[in-house]
C-alpha cells in the first residue's frame, strides 16, 4: 500500500497539473470506486464544473480542494494500488481492454487532459465530501477527521507525539502504525525509522526515553523526506506518479525486504520476524530489545 511518500508524490504532481483547473465529463465504470453515491451518475452530478483550488494530504489520505461543486472536496484514497494518472484527452480511456480504469474525468484548460483512476485491486475509492476541522486544528475532509497529523506537516508535534508515545504499554512499532496518533506510516517506513534510530520494533513504548522517541520521530521525517527525493518506493507496476513512473527509493531502503542480505550499518544478516499478520525487518545487532 503507497505511505505518506508515495502519496506525497503523487499530491505534487496533481497539483501541478489540476490546480485551477475545472473538472467535467466525469464518468465512472465501476461503482465500487466512489463512496456514499447512490450510483456512478451521482458522482459524476457533484463534480463537473468544479474548479479545482488546491490538491491536499494528510497521511495516505489526499483531496482536491474544490471551488462550485456540491460538496467541499474529492477525497481520494488509493487503497492498495490506486493510480492517479494524466493523460493527454482522447488517449483511448474507453478501450474496453482496459480492465483496471475505474474512473475518467476531463481537465478543462489551455491543453485539455484526463484524470484516470485506474485500480486494479479495486480498494481504493473517490469520496466527494465536506471539509471539517480536524486534528491539529487543520481543514480535512470529514471521513478523515480522526486521523492525527503526519510527519511532514507543519502543525506536527514531535515532542507531543513523542509524549504520548511514552505513556503506552505496547510495542513502538504497533503504536508507530496507529494513524490516530501520527499518520502516513506503514510497514516500510516504520521499518525504516526504527532502523535509523537503532530501536528494536517489539521494544515497549513506555521503556525508551523521551529524547530518543523525539529523535525516532525525526529519524521518520529525514527518511521520509530522502524517500520523496527519490520518487517514493516501488516494488512493481502498482504504485506510479501520475506520469506513470515508477519511484526508486527501494534501492536505498536498509533493512525492508532485504532479510539475509549484510546490514548496511554493521554487516550483520538483516533479519524478518512476523509482526501483526505483516513483517517487521531489522537488524538484531543494531536494534537490540531491550
Amino acid at each position: 500500500m503507497p505511505e505518506l511518500p508515495e502519496v506525497e508524490v503523487v499530491r505534487r504532481g496533481l497539483a501541478e497539473h489540476l490546480t485551477g483547473r475545472t473538472i467535467d465529463d466525469v464518468a465512472v465504470r465501476y461503482p465500487r470506486a466512489v463512496r456514499r453515491c447512490a450510483e456512478p451518475r451521482d458522482v459524476a452530478d457533484r463534480l463537473d464544473g468544479a474548479r479545482v483550488r488546491a490538491v491536499e494530504r494528510r497521511g495516505k489520505f489526499l483531496w482536491l480542494d474544490l471551488d462550485g461543486a456540491v460538496d467541499d472536496c474529492l477525497l481520494v484514497h488509493l487503497g492498495m494500488s490506486g493510480q492517479m494518472l494524466i493523460k493527454p484527452a482522447g488517449t483511448g480511456a474507453e478501450d474496453p481492454n482496459f480492465t483496471h480504469l475505474r474512473i475518467r474525468a476531463r481537465i478543462g484548460g489551455p491543453e485539455e487532459r484526463e484524470l484516470w483512476f485506474v485500480d486494479q485491486r479495486t480498494f481504493g475509492y473517490w469520496w466527494p465530501c465536506a471539509l471539517t476541522l480536524g486534528r491539529a486544528g487543520r481543514a480535512v475532509p470529514e471521513p478523515v477527521a480522526h486521523i492525527a497529523a503526519d510527519l511532514l506537516e507543519d502543525s506536527f508535534d514531535a515532542p507531543a507525539v513523542a509524549a504520548l508515545l511514552k505513556t503506552k504499554r505496547t510495542e513502538i512499532k504497533r503504536l508507530l502504525l496507529n494513524q490516530e496518533i501520527l499518520s502516513g506510516i506503514g510497514n516500510i517506513y516504520a521499518d525504516e525509522m526504527l532502523f535509523a534510530a537503532r530501536i528494536h520494533p517489539r521494544q515497549r513504548a513506555d521503556r525508551v526515553a523521551l529524547p530518543r522517541l523525539i529523535e525516532l520521530l525525526a529519524c521518520g521525517r529525514a527518511v521520509m523526506e530522502r524517500a520523496l527525493g527519490q520518487g517514493g518506493t516501488s516494488f512493481d507496476s502498482l504504485y506510479v506518479n501520475v506520469n506513470g513512473r515508477s519511484g526508486y527509493f527501494s534501492r536505498s531502503l536498509n533493512v525492508y525486504g532485504r532479510a539475509g542480505e549484510p546490514c548496511r550499518r554493521c554487516g550483520t544478516p538483516v533479519i524478518r520476524e512476523t509482526f501483526m499478520n505483516r513483517s517487521s525487518h531489522l537488524c538484531p545487532t543494531c536494534q537490540r530489545r531491550h
